[in-house]
Parts: structure tokens; sequence; C-alpha cells
């Protein structure tokens, strides 16, 4: 059984993002945004409704929101950078409403199933002839893979996961040999030539 990766390519993730954006379907487009930026597992992410997201009083989107996970019963409170404010915002126009689904099949007003999400993530990503692996899962991972790679301690992304180890969040980074021959080639402690 092969195990997802994370999508290490930033352009293959915007471009992940963009194939729903230049169809219009921002709804899906959104999934995958919140999924690579929120790091919530998809049970969590499909439970998210305009309520959670959006202040109804004062017309956009909010820039922090809290949940709590169906898988650990940890309440988390996750803030949204620009990037997922301004899709989240522009998806609001067409379909914030008190009570929905953020995730929602307009023909039963109930969330999406995580098969439809599965569906939805590697349809773009077999369109757009990605390699590796990619899955609703992938989007939690690619979120502490590229944590880790900007500089941030692998003890803040546990927590950001709620994981009960280090050794769990470890795997979750998907670090390759690449990634450790980089860190070998780049540091030079003695400033030699």
């Amino acid at each position: 059984m092969a195990t997802t990766q994370p999508i290490r390519n930033k352009n293959q993730i915007r471009a992940l993002a963009d194939y729903y954006l230049h169809k219009g379907q921002l709804r899906n487009q959104v999934l995958i945004v919140l999924g690579a930026h929120t790091a919530l597992r998809i049970s969590d992410l499909l439970r998210l409704t305009w309520d959670d997201v959006y202040d109804f009083e004062r017309g956009r989107v909010r820039a922090c929101f809290s949940v709590t996970e169906k898988k650990t019963h940890k309440t988390k409170t996750i803030a949204l950078n620009k990037t997922a404010i301004s899709a989240l915002a522009i998806l609001a126009i067409q379909a914030a409403q008190k009570g929905r689904f953020l995730i929602e099949n307009p023909n039963t007003r109930k969330a999406i199933s995580r098969i439809q999400a599965y569906r939805l993530i590697r349809a773009a990503a077999e369109a757009l002839e990605f390699e590796s692996r990619v899955s609703c899962h992938s989007l939690r991972k690619t979120f502490g893979y590229h944590a880790w790679k900007s500089g941030v301690s692998p003890v803040v992304i546990m927590e950001i996961y709620n994981h009960s180890s280090l050794a769990v969040t470890r795997r979750y980074l998907g670090v390759t040999q690449d990634d450790k021959n980089a860190v070998y080639l780049s540091l030079n402690l003695f400033n030699c030539a």
C-alpha cells in the first residue's frame, strides 16, 4: 500500500488550487487551500460551517477560528493566512449562509463526503500529471512539510497536528534523502570556500 506524501513543490500546490479556480469551482479551490493551510484532517475540514469562518455581523472572513478535532477531541485555534482569507472571501460572495457547510454539496445541503473530497483532489492531481500519490491527507502533510522547510520547529508542528509524539510528526514531514543532502551541503561551519 502506497503512503501518501506531502506535495513538496510549491508550484504544484498552487496549480492544484488554481485547477479549480480556473474552472470557476471555488468550493473545490477552498477545499484545497484550507487543506494545505490549516493542517486539518479532512473529517474536520468537511465539518466546518460558514459560521465557523465567517463573521456575518461584520460581513467578512474571520482571522482565526476554533475547531474541536473529531479524532482527538482537542480544541484548536487556527489563524487564517492571507491566501486562505482571500479564497474564503471570494467563495463567501456566492455561498456564505448561516448554518450551511463550507464545503457543501448543493443538492443535499450537507458537507461533501470524504470520498468526494478525495476524488476532487485526485482528479486535479491526475489532470496536472502529478507523479506522486496525492490524497486528502497529502494536504495535511503538505502543511507540515513546508512549515518544517521554512524553519518551524518540529515540536511546534507536532503541537499544531496534536500528535502524541515527535516520531509521528517526523513520519508526516516526509523527509527524503534529498532533504538530508541539502542540509549536509548547505552547512559550512568553517566558512571555507
